[in-house]
């Protein structure tokens, strides 16, 4: 991380929105000396912040954008945390094999998937599940954080404009309806371990092995 520009650092506003509610959920999974292994980091906020909120465990981002992960790096070095946090990974979720080595895949507890699977097409979510489960086991868990339809609720106003708005900006893109992720969470060989109400309209949603 040498000569990080901290000038690569990006702001998405909604992680200072989220990031507490989210830690708050996640401090019921995550285990100490663990490894956790993010997709999509985006700017690297969560990351940092996951970090320092839980120091006993390595937070592990990536992210397929190089302006990203010059921003995640930027973002680690602010705040200090280059002795502790491993650069981002260049991963690309529907590229496959991901880019994990023997060592690393040995050292993931957890996957977290934050605002993603709406802002990428279906397939990056059906990749997510089949490539997620080579490094997990049943004490282990996967996470997806981000607003959902759900069959048995009425959908907020501000999700379904979110919606069409995405869905102007990219055709494969959309918020996913939770009933159909489960169904490729099952196909994969995972269950459905807690579906929590998160502000805005959103859920965290935990899956782990059979």
């Amino acid at each position: 991380m040498d000569n990080i520009n901290p000038d690569y650092r990006l702001i998405f506003p909604a992680t200072s929105r989220n990031r507490d509610s989210i830690a708050e959920v996640l401090s019921n999974y995550i285990s100490r000396n663990s490894l956790i292994l993010e997709i999509a980091s985006g700017s690297g906020e969560h990351g940092v912040f996951f970090q320092k909120k839980f120091p006993s465990i390595t937070w592990q981002t990536s992210d397929p954008e190089l302006v990203h992960r010059k921003s995640i790096n930027s973002w680690i070095m602010h705040e200090g945390l280059y002795s502790k946090m491993p650069d981002p990974l260049n991963l690309d979720v529907d590229m496959r094999p991901w880019p994990i080595t023997n060592r690393l895949g040995a050292l993931i507890k957890g996957i977290v998937c934050i605002n993603m699977i709406h802002i990428s097409p279906w397939s990056c979510t059906r990749s997510l599940f089949e490539e997620s489960k080579k490094y997990l086991d049943q004490s282990n868990f996967l996470m997806l954080y981000g607003p959902f339809f759900r069959n048995a609720k009425q959908t907020s106003e501000s999700n379904l404009n979110f919606d069409q708005s995405l869905k102007k900006q990219n055709p494969l893109w959309g918020l996913r309806n939770l009933e159909n992720v489960n169904n490729l969470a099952f196909e994969n060989g995972f269950i459905l371990d807690n579906v929590i109400d998160m502000p805005a309209n959103n859920l965290s949603v935990f899956y782990r092995l059979k």
